[in-house]
């Protein structure tokens, strides 16, 4: 019952995409759009049901599917796990993902390839859920590849925009930077145990006390570059924001609860293998607290509402590698489904603004929303508290641990995430009061037809709200439920449950007291003095320097694209004219040879006797010089 449930678990999405693919333009849009929500409701709903049997018996399900590859004592299965992580983020995934798809019916409506906009949707969820319900590494991988392909398709939905193309064209590019680098660590990983199995990679390398820690180390950091490239870490994570071309529910499906957390995902799988390289989990760190900090620093000027949230994304990914590399896995986990519903609200809810604005994404173009779009606002508001940190929601008690977890190791990186944080309560609260507060700055024909959004965008926006007001529950300070859910995945024993104190008191209202500063510093300039961010052409300073995003993809260009394309003009101007020079001219002698030859064969049956003892005659000289 378990493998046809577990089968049912994955092939319900990719069957809604088949369905979509050959059928979904014939049966209407919002047939089109039902099938494929029903599907991954269905995955959900299975999730569900495996939770609770793995909450009851806490064990593990694994499930083999047939030998895959046999190479001498290498091998590999195609099979599922199903555990506690899996699990975890089976939830999230299927049920962000169907509110995702119930949201995209209403605001996909009028796209005439609706149809095919839900088979893509469903083909991203099949692939994630391989990807986290893969027994090795191998199938994970599968995953991994699959959700990169779908992105490509979900960022240029819109391809008439070439700019939208460029978008996924760079999404694309830039993770297969990384996936390099995890083929890498998979090809070491295989030949160091011949296997890549997780629950015999566990036992093989807890249980050995003689491991290469050089190799292991390797790995480990060939293993990290995948996942930069896939969670938009420095220096691969100028995709993101790019990324933001596509619909806003891709976005929302991308930078919440999918894509954007598989490498999160892989590292705290493979937790034993990181534990035994501590430098790595010290660059781990150090990258992750970097990252938060940059990203942060461009959201604050940023004036396009879904940059801002794409770079909040790179931000507080950035934090969950903190976490990560301080060896904190289960923390980085419970940062991880946090986020999902604070950003998927926050997505959602710019998504139904600029739903509301007619495809209008400039913040300096809106502005007293919150008066007639009441149910946005509030929803918006409450995701913005909790990325704050701002208690009681759940954004507070996940950032609260990280921050602490930080402080306990390395005080450097806790102000560096600290300032993070105060900036992202900052670059919130600003694009919330630029967006809803004062008045409408936007042209009068947009003001006339300003609405709340229809039920269907609305109803996920509630869910996810309550969501990101008591998601914290599930990770009390005194009290954490998540931590012993998880505790049988890592080889050891997870940290310490903080005994508070007046250190632990002390971070926490510093946490939180960042948190009211920056909400305090966006009030005063954007609501009591009123103050609209500049057009374009009249920043300067550094603000520009922020702005054009440090100018990296400016140098990404320069130093690699650029130069790839003169290398390409170099090798199409000279290599390419050389060899085809050569080429041609052995064609030219073969064709003057062939053509002198065929004169001899002109029909003179006399000459053709004269050859033949000519050649008769040298074959008799040889034998006889020879011997």
């Amino acid at each position: 019952m378990d493998t046809s449930l577990t089968l049912l678990l994955l092939l319900a999405p990719f069957i809604g995409f088949l369905f979509n693919v050959f059928f979904g333009k014939s049966i209407g849009k919002s047939a089109s759009g039902i099938l494929g929500t029903l599907t991954v409701a269905t995955s959900f709903a299975t999730s569900v049901y495996f939770f609770m049997q793995i909450s009851q018996t806490h064990q593990a399900i694994q499930i083999q599917l047939f030998d895959w590859i046999q190479i001498s004592n290498f091998k590999v299965d195609f099979g599922f796990l199903l555990d506690q992580l899996s699990i975890l983020w089976l939830l999230f995934v299927t049920g962000i993902g169907s509110l995702i798809h119930l949201y995209s019916i209403s605001y996909m409506h009028d796209d005439e390839n609706m149809h095919k906009f839900f088979a893509y949707l469903n083909l991203f969820i099949f692939f994630m859920i391989t990807l986290v319900i893969g027994s090795n590494l191998l199938v994970l991988f599968i995953g991994w590849e699959g959700v990169g392909l779908c992105s490509y398709l979900l960022i240029g939905f819109w391809h008439k925009n070439q700019d939208f193309n460029d978008a996924a064209k760079k999404a694309f590019i830039m993770n297969r930077i990384g996936d390099l680098g995890l083929l890498i660590g998979i090809f070491i990983i295989g030949s160091m145990f011949s296997t890549l199995d997780y629950a015999t990679l566990k036992t093989a390398i807890t249980g050995t006390t003689n491991l290469n820690i050089t190799w292991i180390s390797i790995a480990a950091f060939a293993l990290f570059i995948g996942a930069c490239g896939k969670s938009a870490q420095i220096p691969l994570y100028t995709w993101l924001p790019d990324a933001m071309a596509g619909p806003t529910p891709v976005s929302a499906l991308i930078h919440a609860a999918t894509m954007v957390t598989a490498g999160i995902f892989m590292i705290t799988r493979l937790n034993y293998l990181f534990d035994l390289a501590p430098d790595v989990q010290n660059i781990i760190a150090i990258v992750g607290a970097v990252t938060s900090l940059v990203a942060a620093t461009i959201a604050l000027v940023q004036t396009d509402i879904k940059k801002v949230l794409a770079y909040s994304t790179v931000s507080q990914l950035g934090l969950m590698f903190l976490a990560l590399g301080l060896g904190a896995y289960e923390v980085a986990v419970f940062h991880v489904i946090t986020h999902a519903f604070f950003k998927a609200c926050l997505f959602l809810g710019s998504g139904s603004v600029i739903h509301a604005l007619h495809g209008e994404q400039d913040m300096r173009k809106m502005g007293g929303l919150k008066k007639v779009m009441g149910i946005t606002f509030f929803t918006f508001l409450i995701s913005s508290l909790a990325i704050s940190g701002i208690p009681p929601f759940s954004g507070f008690f996940s950032k609260d641990e990280i921050l602490m977890v930080a402080f306990e190791h390395n005080k450097v990186l806790w102000i560096i995430a600290s300032l993070a944080s105060l900036m992202t309560a900052f670059y919130m609260f600003r694009l919330l009061y630029l967006t809803f507060f004062n008045e409408f700055r936007g042209t009068a024909e947009q003001k006339s037809h300003l609405h709340e959004s229809p039920s269907l965008i609305t109803f996920p926006l509630i869910v996810l709200a309550i969501l990101a007001t008591i998601g914290g529950l599930i990770s009390l300070p005194t009290n954490s439920w998540l931590n012993e859910y998880l505790a049988p995945l890592f080889a050891k024993a997870s940290h310490e449950a903080h005994h508070f104190g007046t250190t632990e008191y002390a971070l926490m209202a510093v946490a939180v007291l960042g948190g009211l500063i920056g909400i305090g510093i966006a009030y005063a300039k954007y609501i009591k003095q009123n103050i609209v961010p500049e057009e374009d052409s009249q920043i300067t300073g550094f603000a520009k320097v922020l702005y054009n995003k440090y100018y990296v993809d400016e140098i990404y260009d320069a130093i690699f694209v650029q130069s790839i394309n003169s290398l390409s003009k170099f090798f199409n101007q000279y290599v390419e004219t050389t060899l085809s020079s050569l080429v041609f001219g052995l064609g030219k002698v073969t064709n003057e040879l062939g053509f002198q030859g065929k004169k001899i064969q002109n029909g003179s049956i006399g000459r053709y006797l004269f050859a033949f003892v000519l050649g008769i005659c040298a074959i008799i000289t040889y034998l006889f010089l020879a011997q």
